[in-house]
């Protein structure tokens, strides 16, 4: 049996900024629309992160039973390391999936039915990244799924939650958070390259390379805080967002000096604290505009 910390550890809590920090910009963005809802964005908030959770999970019991961590670095493994048999991790990844259902269905209750398709959607997209027979994370198309669900569908979704419009300001902010989530993923695969290119799961890293892939995680920052700035030029206090910017110097650093393995575990935390940090500042930001 794996110890409550175990299990802690096998969530991945260092990716939760993945979820929380959209709902803040969606949120800033809601008070910038002057349609701030206290209800409805903290079932945002619940959904978010019980889908984190729950893909965490299910991706470590996808992987786990397809045998590709059987030798990671990293976070913990419970099913590749034997502490949890697959039946029990699976069993940890459909509660998660049920606690963001039924708080799914507490917020189109209170806002609108069509964000039950949208959570659908989302439990389908966070299942088949390591799970089903043709899983997109092993198709390079994870980066792409992780800015259209973490970026613009959990901002643009929580703004929409609360003041029952689709805002083009929500689409703008849902830019910077979907880049840095991503940034997040990138530096999660180019740690774990070598393993996966040999057990053939095929992510972008994989498809790039080494080099490229440590490029394209420091140009994700730059275009990430430019959209910031953009934001900022129609909505002044969105550019808060920027203070944000220099914690990004530390993790592009660690990648770009070529640090494999272990080593970039310390810029995978970073970049989470960059992502939470931007959320918070650019979400203040928007509302106080």
């Amino acid at each position: 049996m794996a110890t409550p910390a175990q299990w802690l550890a096998g969530a991945r809590p260092r990716t939760l900024p993945a979820a929380v920090a959209p709902v803040l910009v969606g949120t800033g963005a809601a008070v910038a629309l002057d349609g701030f809802r206290l209800g409805p964005a903290l079932l945002a908030l619940l959904v978010a992160l019980a889908l984190q959770v729950a893909v965490n999970y299910a991706n470590d019991y996808s992987d786990g039973t397809r045998g590709t961590d059987a030798d990671r670095v990293g976070p913990m493994r419970l099913v590749g390391s034997g502490a949890a048999t697959p039946r029990q991790v699976l069993g940890a990844a459909l509660l998660s999936f049920a606690v963001a259902g039924v708080a799914g269905l507490a917020l189109a209750a209170l806002s609108s039915w069509w964000l039950v398709a949208v959570g659908a959607a989302c439990i389908a997209a966070a299942w088949t990244y390591t799970g089903g027979p043709l899983p997109y994370g092993y198709r390079a198309l994870g980066e792409v799924f992780v800015f259209v669900f973490f970026g613009l569908v959990a901002v643009v979704g929580t703004t929409y939650a609360q003041t029952r419009t689709v805002e083009g300001l929500a689409f703008a902010v849902a830019v910077p958070v979907g880049l840095l989530i991503v940034a997040i993923l990138v530096v999660n695969n180019l740690r774990d390259l070598a393993g996966d290119a040999e057990v053939g799961k095929r992510t972008l890293a994989v498809l790039l390379g080494d080099r490229p892939t440590r490029r394209l995680f420091a140009g994700l920052f730059v275009v990430a805080f430019a959209v910031v700035a953009g934001v900022g030029v129609a909505h002044p206090w969105a550019l808060l967002g920027l203070l944000a910017a220099p914690l990004a110097v530390q993790p592009a650093r660690i990648v770009l000096s070529g640090a494999h393995g272990p080593a970039l575990i310390a810029a995978l935390q970073a970049t989470g604290q960059v992502t939470l940090a931007t959320g918070v500042l650019l979400g203040a930001g928007l509302a106080l505009s």
